[in-house]
């Protein structure tokens, strides 16, 4: 009975240590969220934000995730410091009341042993609502340079700026706003 026991309790051990989970920090230099949107129906607009920070936990074997994101809303560049500027303003991301976007799930989705999609809380301008990002492209290795496991993901999610308080020349500025992120992250 105790040979049971024993053979019992270093199956769960072992099981419990291949489910461990490992968190990673998000790298600042490989990780720029975008978003998208129509501009008067001349041309679809694309700009980003320039530091972004956080971390991921990711359990291959368990299945179980989360992440946690910050983006400094005034590091958007869309190529002009004049228009920085202007979409930093109170009309857009208020930027002097509002210095950051956070993004905090509450479920990761896998399909076999990869990730495909994160629900969680989208907050910007102070409104929080609930997205999906869609994980469209997702990949783990050591990495070449820093001999570290490490992490990559794509993810894009739609979202309606009007619902953040953002939402000045809608229709004519589309009010639908593609999020795409592109993020690394390193294990610590």
């Amino acid at each position: 009975m105790q040979k049971l026991a024993l053979a019992v309790a270093l199956t769960a051990f072992s099981a419990a240590t291949l489910a461990a989970p490992e968190t990673f920090n998000i790298d600042p230099s490989h990780s720029f969220p975008r978003f998208e949107y129509n501009h008067f129906g001349y041309s679809n607009q694309q700009h980003r934000f320039e530091k972004t920070s956080g971390k991921i936990v990711f359990d291959r074997a368990a299945k179980t995730g989360s992440v946690d994101v910050s983006i400094d809303a005034k590091s958007v560049n869309t190529g002009s410091a004049l228009f920085n500027g202007h979409i930093q303003a109170a009309d857009f991301f208020d930027t002097d009341k509002y210095p950051v976007i956070t993004f905090k799930s509450t479920a990761v989705k896998f399909d076999g042993e990869k990730p495909v999609a994160v629900d969680g809380k989208l907050t910007i301008k102070g409104v929080t609502k609930p997205v999906t990002l869609t994980i469209t492209h997702f990949h783990s290795m050591p990495h070449p340079m820093l001999k570290k496991d490490a992490i990559g993901a794509n993810a894009v999610t739609q979202i309606k700026r009007s619902e953040f308080n953002m939402g000045k020349y809608a229709p004519s500025v589309s009010d639908e706003v593609t999020l795409t992120i592109a993020v690394e992250a390193i294990k610590e």
